[in-house]
Formats: structure tokens, C-alpha cells, sequence
């Protein structure tokens, strides 16, 4: 099993933490608070990496964990995708999408980089 004692020691994790929060922010602002099927969802979304990696973590193997952190990343994509609607919206600017999409393009990267790891090691 990979050597993180807690969770919350997962850089990844840490990533989508601040990232949840920063959705957050964003979604609690005027127009984007208002549409509320958009504004639950990316949420939701968000909220899952963090969940995912966490939940993860606490799984028995490496194969289990690893295809936690699958999932968290196709929930990074869902919320990527809900971004481009969000600006297409203009609920959010060209800054706001781009640093939004790049933090989650490189969660995806570490979430697929230790998922990777997992399974070339023991259980």
C-alpha cells in the first residue's frame, strides 16, 4: 500500500480541497448562485475528487485505491466540462476558467501518476 498515513496528506487531495473551495467562491457569486442545476453539480463534481481520493486511500489494496483515483479524475473532467458552460454563460471570466481548468488538468495528472504507481506495487 502507498505510504500515506492519512489522506490528507496526498498532495492531490490537498489540490482538490483548494480547488472544492475555489468552486465554492465562484458559485456563490450572483449569476452563477442563481442557476442552480449548474451551480449543485459542479459542486457535487468538485466535491467528489476530493471524496474519491480520500475514499481511496482508505481501501484495503492498491487496485482499490487506484481505481478510486480513476474516478476522481472522471470527475475532474465533469467539472472541466461544466466549466466551458459556466464561461460559455459568462458566469465566469477567461482567468477564472483558465486557472480553474489547469488546476484540474493537473490533478488529473497526479491522480493518474499515483494510480499508475499503485498498480505497479504490491497490495
Amino acid at each position: 500500500m502507498a505510504k500515506f498515513n492519512k489522506f490528507e496528506e496526498i498532495q492531490a487531495w490537498q489540490k482538490a480541497k483548494d480547488l472544492t473551495l475555489l468552486i465554492y467562491k465562484i458559485t456563490s457569486e450572483e449569476k452563477f448562485a442563481k442557476d442552480f442545476g449548474l451551480r449543485d453539480q459542479i459542486r457535487r463534481a468538485s466535491v467528489s475528487i476530493m471524496a474519491n481520493i480520500a475514499e481511496g486511500h482508505g481501501r484495503r489494496t492498491n487496485t482499490e485505491f487506484a481505481n478510486f483515483l480513476n474516478i476522481a479524475r472522471g470527475s475532474a473532467a465533469e467539472v472541466q466540462s461544466h466549466l466551458h458552460i459556466a464561461f460559455g454563460l459568462s458566469y465566469i471570466n477567461q482567468k477564472e476558467f483558465d486557472e480553474l481548468y489547469q488546476i484540474l488538468t493537473e490533478i488529473s495528472r497526479m491522480t493518474l501518476s499515483l494510480a499508475q504507481y499503485l498498480r505497479t506495487t504490491n497490495n
